[in-house]
């Protein structure tokens, strides 16, 4: 990818096959080259997004936006001799997420209507590329009037102009008719750099009806709109969080009942087939390994319910994996994979089917962590019916104050109406009369993903991109609800990270 003296850089973006992404331009006859040449990449949380420069390969969850990522470069044949260091810079877009508040008043509008004075609203129109216009906002009607003053309202700045602030903004001032045949009093250009200057004399607009002003020589306008107030709001995303240094926590719990099946056996769920992985390993991977680009020190809890532990035969439903309660963290998404497969040969499968006590668990973490520093998500992995329904939806319900997500995933052939009940998109979970503030339960059947070709790297994909894509809303959900902005990105202070070529 680096030529002698004329340096350039190749991009190539993945989600399953590589192709090209971008190519800088040549600089020629330097050794410190700064490329000019920028990229707009779509960033999806849900999905494992890979980048490779040249044969650098990084995970687009690994770099925050606005922090510089150093990648050192090794010559392939000279063991130990670097050949340089790439450095990357990311930046989220942002014109594409403020809002513009706005409040007008008018005055002296014509009268339409032949009983009273007139119902006047106002639509506003994006003028397009080609020419033509697009409708992004339309006021409440204000009865019986000529001197109307709307309520405040938001819009987006995307909505409003695609992010050039000087493209034409049409507004159209209309008297409302009960039939719908409204009659057009006029109307007025603007654009967003001229709203964006506020309560003004320049911001006075004479409305004007074309039409009227040919018949009429001594027409002047049929009355003025004023802008009386104007802002801009930023809408936080994710990303926002995340560069200001939130940490999302992942936690697993693994259902261990005996519904599973004997794990010595082939039928199991849990067996260990030694060519395969099975339903619960696939899952864990293809959800953890996505996760767990966010949280910096890669250490996750792992649990495991519904077992016997030795060496007294005492059932849990909230046990440590690894087998110690004091610290019941493991080294990343394998680590948790390693300690799966040893309590398999340690613990009883038994019964019955709880969740209540390992959501509770990690509730209890994160209520102790409501400032916006932390997030937690919670994995299940489950192969049967819950046992103690009631407990759960209390557990939810209360877990849904807290900076807290669940997701679930059914393993096996069992029916799951109770799981999809818990996930609340069409009826929001309750407890004893009282709803869940926020939806925070995602569920889907392992079953669904399971590619009829046998490529379970794409199925995972999918189950991925699934179970993950409401996280980032219901993050927001919580930081917004509570009213915590993101801190300020943290000054870049890159970490050097060795990449042999």
């Amino acid at each position: 990818v680096v030529s002698c003296g004329q340096p350039a850089v190749s991009a190539f973006l993945s989600s399953r096959t590589w192709e090209t992404f971008g190519r800088t331009e040549v600089i020629d006859n330097t050794l410190n080259p700064d490329f000019v040449r920028k990229y707009i990449m779509d960033y999806f949380f849900e999905e494992k997004q890979n980048l490779r420069l040249g044969k650098v390969f990084l995970k687009c969850g690994l770099f925050s936006p606005g922090a510089d990522v150093l990648f050192s470069l090794h010559h392939s044949g000279i063991p130990g001799k670097k050949c340089g260091t790439i450095i990357l810079t990311a930046e989220e877009l942002s014109n594409c997420r403020d809002s513009a508040m706005m409040q007008f008043c008018a005055n002296k509008l014509d009268k339409k209507d032949f009983f009273g004075k007139s119902d006047p609203f106002m639509v506003f129109f994006r003028s397009n590329e080609d020419g033509t216009f697009t409708i992004c906002h339309k006021t409440e009607v204000v009865k019986n009037t000529l001197n109307p003053v709307w309520k405040e309202f938001a819009i987006p700045v995307r909505a409003l102009c695609n992010g050039d602030f000087d493209r034409t903004i049409k507004v159209e001032v209309y008297d409302w008719d009960r039939d719908g045949s409204h009659d057009f009093i006029g109307d007025f250009t603007t654009s967003y750099r001229e709203l964006a200057r506020g309560q003004s004399q320049f911001n006075v607009y004479e409305v004007i009806n074309t039409k009227k002003k040919m018949k009429k020589k001594k027409y002047v306008n049929s009355g003025t709109v004023t802008l009386l107030s104007f802002s801009v709001e930023s809408e936080f995303t994710f990303l926002d969080y995340i560069k200001g240094g939130t940490q999302i926590n992942f936690t697993v719990a693994i259902d261990f009942t005996a519904s599973n099946g004997n794990p010595s056996q082939s039928t199991s769920l849990h067996y260990m087939n030694p060519y395969q992985m099975n339903a619960y390993a696939m899952a864990l991977k293809a959800v953890g390994e996505i996760i767990q680009d966010y949280d910096s020190d890669k250490m996750f809890p792992a649990l495991g319910f519904g077992a016997k532990l030795p060496p007294d035969g005492r059932v849990s439903h909230e046990f440590p994996l690894n087998g110690n309660i004091e610290n019941p963290y493991c080294n990343g998404i394998e680590g948790i994979l390693e300690a799966y497969h040893q309590s398999l040969k340690t613990v009883q499968l038994y019964g019955p089917t709880n969740f209540a006590p390992i959501i509770n668990h990690v509730a209890r973490y994160a209520a102790a962590v409501q400032d916006g520093s932390q997030y937690f998500v919670l994995l299940i992995i489950t192969d049967g019916v819950i046992s103690d329904m009631a407990q759960t939806k209390e557990a939810i319900v209360n877990a849904a104050k807290l900076p807290m997500s669940i997701i679930i995933v059914g393993v096996g052939q069992a029916e799951f109406d109770a799981m999809v009940e818990l996930d609340g998109d069409d009826i929001r979970v309750s407890s004893r009369g009282k709803l869940a503030e926020r939806d925070i339960v995602q569920f889907v059947p392992f079953r669904d993903y399971m590619d009829r070709t046998g490529n379970h790297v794409l199925s995972m994909a999918r189950l991925a991109k699934d179970v993950l894509a409401e996280i980032p809303d219901q993050f927001i959900s919580y930081m917004k609800s509570r009213g915590i902005k993101p801190n300020p990105a943290k000054s870049p202070t890159p970490q050097g990270k060795q990449h042999k070529e």
